[in-house]
C-alpha cells in the first residue's frame, strides 16, 4: 500500500508582535511543520513500520525556503517528498482551498496512492477543508477528524474512529482509496533522530512546477483577499485579593452581593 501525506510549513508568531500594514512584522515570525500534519506523518510511518504500507510520500506546496521544514517529514520516516512551486504561486498572497485542491489532486493522480493522510487543519490560516475537498475532487471516500485508525485494512477497508461535535465519536469503515484528515492526539509524533536528519538530506525531494503536474495558472486564481490585520483589544474586569481564605472570603462575599450574584 502506498500512502501520500500532505504537509505544510506554517508561520509561527512570537507572543508579542507588531503589525506592519496587513502583515505581522517579519522579525516576529518563524516557521515550523504544521502540527496536525506531524500527526499524519507519524500515522503513515507507523503503518509502514507495521508492514502495511510499502511507501510513504510527503507532498507540499511551497518555495525553496520551506525545504528544511519539509525535510522533517523525511527525517521522521517518509521515503521521499514532492514540492510544488511556480513563479505564478509567488504572486498569490493567500492560496485558497480551491487552488490547493487543484494542485494536490494533480499530484495525487500522478502518484496513485491507496491512502491520503492530511492534517485536520493548518495552524496559520486555520483552513480545515483541504483534505475533504481533495477527496471530493478525486472521487475518493473520506473521513474527517480521525482520532483512531485500525492498522489492518482488511479487504481494502480502513476502520476509523472520528471525532464529532459535542464529544461524540463515530466508528465507521471507509473503502480505499480514501482521504483521512488526522486529528492531534491520534498518536505521539516522534522526534527526528540525528540519523534520520542525516538520511533526510539524501532522500529524494522532487520539485515540480504547475506545468509539470498539468495545472493551468488560471486554476490558482483566488477569491480571497486579506484586507486587515490587527491585534484584538483585551477587555477584562478582574479583582484580585491576596491572603488566605479566611481573610478574603468576606471581601469576595461583598463583591458578589454588589454584582447581584448573592443576597
Amino acid at each position: 500500500m502506498k500512502i501520500l501525506v500532505t504537509v505544510k510549513e506554517v508561520a509561527t508568531v512570537e507572543d508579542e508582535f507588531e503589525i506592519e500594514g496587513t502583515e505581522i512584522a517579519g522579525k516576529y515570525l518563524g516557521a515550523d511543520l504544521n502540527e496536525w500534519d506531524d500527526y499524519a506523518i507519524e500515522e503513515a510511518v507507523q503503518l509502514q513500520e507495521d508492514g502495511i504500507a510499502d511507501e510513504v510520500v510527503a507532498v507540499t506546496i511551497g518555495p525553496e525556503d520551506c525545504e528544511q521544514t519539509i525535510r522533517q517529514a523525511l527525517a521522521k520516516g517518509a521515503d521521499r517528498a514532492v514540492r510544488v512551486w511556480d513563479d505564478a504561486l509567488a504572486d498569490v498572497d493567500l492560496l485558497d482551498v480551491n487552488a490547493k485542491t487543484e494542485i494536490l489532486s494533480a499530484v495525487i493522480e500522478a502518484e496513485e496512492p491507496d491512502l491520503v493522510l492530511s492534517g485536520v487543519q493548518a495552524g496559520d490560516d486555520s483552513f480545515g477543508a483541504t483534505g475533504v475537498s481533495v477527496a471530493e475532487q478525486l472521487g475518493f471516500q473520506w473521513g474527517a477528524v480521525v482520532n483512531h485508525l485500525e492498522h489492518d485494512f482488511e479487504d481494502g477497508v480502513a476502520s476509523v474512529r472520528r471525532e464529532l461535535e459535542g464529544g461524540v465519536e463515530e466508528l465507521t469503515d471507509i473503502e480505499l482509496p480514501a482521504v483521512l484528515t488526522i486529528q492531534t492526539g491520534i498518536n505521539e509524533p516522534r522526534y527526528a533522530s540525528l540519523r534520520g536528519i542525516r538520511q533526510a538530506q539524501r532522500k529524494e525531494l522532487d520539485v515540480q512546477t504547475l506545468a509539470d503536474i498539468g495545472v493551468d495558472e488560471s486554476a490558482i486564481e483566488t477569491e480571497l483577499e486579506l484586507t486587515d490585520m490587527y491585534e484584538p483589544e483585551s477587555e477584562s474586569d478582574v479583582t484580585t485579593w491576596e491572603g488566605g481564605a479566611e481573610e478574603t472570603a468576606g471581601e469576595l462575599g461583598e463583591l458578589l452581593r454588589e454584582k447581584g450574584v448573592a443576597q
